[in-house]
């Protein structure tokens, strides 16, 4: 089984592996609840979802009906005003046929004139912590893409009481010093108040050589077992981080096999080294344009 802890100041125990729902956008419907019986049978108990997966809500629903207690439900708007916000959480509960979720996020909130409109008067972080006291969610995160995300997180960790952040990690990105220094400033502010940190393209390789080719992720994943089993390993080494899963649901199998037998240790750096050289492992941010939202 999965490991469990602490989801921040939350009160919830999450397995360490989040189930990035983002995987069911494209599926039919049976193949929705197969993936979703395989979640839960591997011990996942925390779904990531949001408005802009495709069908992903939808696809939850019937699961929803019986298991709503079972799991930590989280879900994601990208509205930055207080009434685009509160639409966008309103048509996420019916679409999933919910009272509330656990979590509403920021949808990868970046941009400057963005995240100023979502932190000023009649914005979206008003209207969410407005929900939270209706009842309609319990806890409001903020998360992102991106090489600028962490520091953008900590401004947006001292407007609000936010539960928890969402950036990308992996052993790639903390090969690049100023990227891996704005995450170890995030993480301690993170820590210290409490939020959880959750993270994203734990197993990404590369964008793909061609974009228009068929994939099930908007990039190239990590496939080969050892490599996988390292890049879930560096993530899950990080004291207190989640590793939310890959939205090619063909790999995850092999991403919950590789966080069952985690073993606690860091994975030889030089080994890792070695994995981005022969596998060709490259970031997939630049800091600017290529940083659009992306599940």
């Amino acid at each position: 089984m999965l490991p469990l802890a602490p989801f921040g100041s939350t009160g919830h125990d999450s397995s360490r592996i989040i189930f990035g729902a983002a995987a069911l956008g494209g599926m039919r419907q049976e193949r929705a609840d197969t993936t979703i019986e395989q979640v839960r049978a591997a011990g996942i108990n925390h779904f990531d979802t949001a408005a802009s997966y495709g069908a992903s809500e939808d696809h939850l629903h019937d699961y929803l009906q019986d298991h709503r207690d079972d799991i930590f439900l989280a879900t994601k708007t990208g509205g930055r005003s207080a009434s685009a916000a509160r639409a966008s959480l309103e048509q996420s509960l019916e679409r999933m046929g919910v009272d509330s979720v656990d979590m509403i996020q920021l949808h990868n909130l970046v941009e400057e004139d963005e995240w100023r409109e979502a932190h000023s008067p009649g914005g979206a972080v008003e209207a969410l912590f407005t929900a939270c006291e209706e009842g309609l969610c319990r806890f409001v995160g903020v998360t992102g893409h991106g090489l600028r995300i962490p520091r953008m997180h900590l401004r947006s960790l001292a407007e609000a009481p936010f539960a928890a952040v969402l950036y990308p990690w992996n052993h790639n990105l903390a090969a690049l010093d100023t990227y891996a220094t704005d995450v170890a400033d995030l993480e301690v502010a993170c820590r210290a108040s409490g939020v959880a940190m959750q993270t994203i393209k734990s197993i990404a390789r590369r964008r793909w050589p061609d974009p228009d080719s068929p994939h099930f992720s908007w990039y190239e994943p990590i496939e080969d077992p050892e490599p996988l089993q390292r890049a879930v390993d560096f993530v899950l080494a990080t004291p207190g981080a989640f590793l939310n899963s890959t939205s090619d649901a063909r790999l995850l199998a092999e991403v919950f096999q590789a966080a069952a037998t985690f073993d606690g240790a860091m994975p030889d750096p030089a080994q890792l080294a070695n994995d981005r050289a022969e596998l060709g492992i490259v970031p997939l941010f630049d800091g600017g344009r290529f940083e659009a939202v992306r599940p």
